[in-house]
């Protein structure tokens, strides 16, 4: 017998998957603008985060964050003119975003590497915002055949 109790390594591997901490940009619309995962909240990852999410369109006048200390530093270097709301219930709606993802990452128990993180991450956004009508593939559908309509359509063009 080891030293270490049954399953305690499995218990380990899962704490460490769940501890990535996923960041997630979206408009006022609720499409999902940009995801990233990293295993630390951190300046250099707050930052590697704006500065992408900054790319997809033109830069907003309001960012609503949580409390964390990086946030302030990095939105005056790259949005200096954007209103930083930090008030309490003001991201509930980025909560409730990432809450459908949250859900599917428990009954699988987390994940174990970085890169599948990220992977499933960008590819749950990318479903979340064609079942929401973001994109033209297959919006003219009814919302609960829109994701099968736009593979359709996908598969065509490919």
């Amino acid at each position: 017998m080891s030293g270490l109790g049954r399953g305690s390594r499995k218990r380990g591997e899962n704490h460490r998957a769940c501890s990535l901490l996923h960041y997630r940009a979206i408009d006022q619309f609720g499409q999902v603008i940009d995801v990233l995962v990293s295993q630390k909240r951190d300046l250099a990852a707050t930052r590697r985060f704006f500065t992408r999410a900054l790319v997809h369109g033109p830069s907003p006048s309001e960012v609503t964050t949580d409390h964390a200390a990086a946030y302030p530093r990095v939105l005056d270097e790259l949005v200096p003119a954007a209103c930083h709301v930090t008030e309490q219930y003001e991201n509930n709606p980025i909560e409730a975003d990432h809450a459908r993802l949250k859900s599917r990452l428990r009954a699988m128990r987390g994940l174990k590497q970085l890169r599948c993180a990220r992977v499933i991450t960008a590819g749950h956004a990318f479903i979340q915002n064609i079942r929401r009508g973001h994109y033209e593939l297959g919006a003219q559908e009814a919302v609960n055949l829109r994701v099968s309509a736009a593979f359709d359509e996908l598969l065509r063009a490919i």
